[in-house]
């Protein structure tokens, strides 16, 4: 079951949606008025160990965003004896054995200049070994201030996606966000959620690619319009402070639970490349 084909054609897409991102991304630097546009700064990325690497691309500073990461990856070898015990008791066939892998996809995170623009995040991505292959990925959506019909537009967007590949899968992906994205030690979710999924294989691979497609092109749609409403809007210090806490709250999830942030690390991947996710600021009280 090598499936070069299949993976050749999933990286493939993962690296085409992560360039129509950084470009729509510059697009709303262009649009904003006053200062320098933003522009992504584009970094190859190896991984330490085995084969692979892929595309850093952070912009900091901008008009618009205050820090965003859009990275892509492909990447293979063999999993640490850590990783390869936690895929083992997830039940991956044949991991206790046979430690190989292949992994691509794309990794976004948004961190905004105006507070009330929500940060975003959003990932989809297709694992493979020797004997299973699933794909996992989701968005979810983390304002300081929240707006209703932000949250609604973006859950209504992400709804749209996934009801033509499964009448339960917003259902279903939402209520798993909800529950991933939630900060134990704070009792409190980290935003206001949107999907997540993992370990995706129905036995079909192109209609589960075909969904993760979706989910990846019902991105843009669903937080463009947001930050085009909300990026000219007046702030004043009391809702930057406000981000800034908000951005503690991430940080500690990222840091302590975040399942990516951890299989990153423990594969080899450029620890720059994971830990972009961090936001460029944030305050503790």
């Amino acid at each position: 079951m090598d499936m070069i084909d299949e993976r050749r054609e999933a990286a493939l897409w993962f690296r085409n949606l992560r360039d129509r991102i950084v470009e729509a991304f510059e697009a709303l630097e262009d649009e904003a008025a006053g200062g320098t546009p933003g522009r992504f700064e584009v970094t190859p990325t190896q991984r330490a160990n085995d084969g692979g690497g892929g595309i850093m691309s952070v912009m900091r500073g901008g008009c618009v965003f205050e820090k965003v990461g859009v990275n892509w990856s492909e990447v293979h070898g063999t999993l640490a004896p850590r990783a390869q015990a936690a895929m083992a008791a997830r039940g991956v066939p044949g991991m206790d054995s046979d430690p190989r892998f292949w992994a691509s996809g794309i990794s976004l995170v948004a961190h905004m200049q105006n507070p009330h623009v929500p940060a975003v995040h959003m990932n989809t991505r297709m694992f493979w070994t020797p004997n299973a292959w699933w794909f996992g990925g989701g968005a979810d959506l983390n304002p300081c201030l929240e707006y209703p019909e932000d949250t609604a537009h973006f859950h209504d967007t992400l709804r749209d996606a996934c009801t033509p590949h499964g009448a339960d899968y917003y259902d279903r992906f939402k209520a798993w966000a909800d529950e991933y994205f939630f900060v134990p030690h704070r009792g409190r979710a980290r935003g206001v959620g949107g999907i997540f999924y993992d370990d995706l294989n129905s036995g079909d691979w192109a209609a589960d690619f075909a969904f993760t497609r979706a989910v990846g092109e019902a991105f843009l749609p669903a937080f463009v319009p947001l930050v085009r409403h909300r990026m000219a809007r007046e702030w004043d210090e009391g809702h930057k402070d406000a981000q800034l806490v908000h951005r503690g709250l991430y940080a500690e999830y990222n840091l302590v639970y975040d399942r990516g942030t951890k299989f990153g690390l423990e594969t080899g991947h450029d620890p720059d490349a994971v830990l972009m996710s961090l936001p460029p600021l944030a305050k503790w009280v």
